[in-house]
């Protein structure tokens, strides 16, 4: 996979993506609530062929973006960065997951922080950025505790589990 440095965080370790991670990565994915909360792109029900797919899209990546979030030493999530092309090339959007079994207890907080700021670090970025369902605003207060700033409320933007609703822009800009 790709040389990403581990980060050892006081309550995970993010790290990229390996094999053998197929097992707990389907088994932590492979639930409603945590889909509800993600694009469609992630799919549910979330099977082991799917987490195999994944290791080797997380591989082929041009660039180190995408981790695993280990958690009691088995990977129970994930977080990475997306870099935007074109004259969005400065920014990059950040996007998390975690199984709910370790819900609750600021490991997605910490995360995000470590990787916002080793985006800011090792990319030429002055923003990152975040959109969040409406109906989830655990994942709100999580890139709030990070320092990221709401900047709008995109209405009706997108259609989730045949819901349309609407959506938060969350940003944290480079000072």
């Amino acid at each position: 996979m790709h040389d990403l440095p581990d980060l050892n965080l006081s309550q995970c370790r993010l790290r990229p993506w390996r094999r053998g991670d197929e097992a707990a990565l389907a088994r932590h994915a492979n639930d409603r609530e945590v889909w509800l909360n993600l694009r469609d792109r992630f799919p549910h029900p979330y099977t082991r062929a799917d987490a195999e797919a994944w290791l080797r899209l997380a591989a082929q990546l041009p660039a180190p973006t995408q981790f695993a979030i280990e958690v009691e030493g088995e990977d129970a999530g994930g977080i990475g960065l997306e870099l935007q092309p074109d004259v969005h090339r400065r920014s990059a959007e950040i996007g998390y997951w975690l199984g709910r079994a370790h819900w609750g207890r600021g490991i997605m907080t910490e995360a995000v922080r470590a990787v916002t700021d080793l985006g800011f670090a090792t990319f030429d970025l002055c923003r990152i950025y975040a959109l969040v369902f409406a109906w989830n605003p655990a994942s709100a207060r999580v890139l709030e505790k990070a320092d990221y700033e709401l900047e709008g409320r995109l209405r009706s933007s997108v259609t989730k589990a045949g819901r349309t609703i609407d959506q938060w822009l969350y940003a944290r800009i480079l000072a």
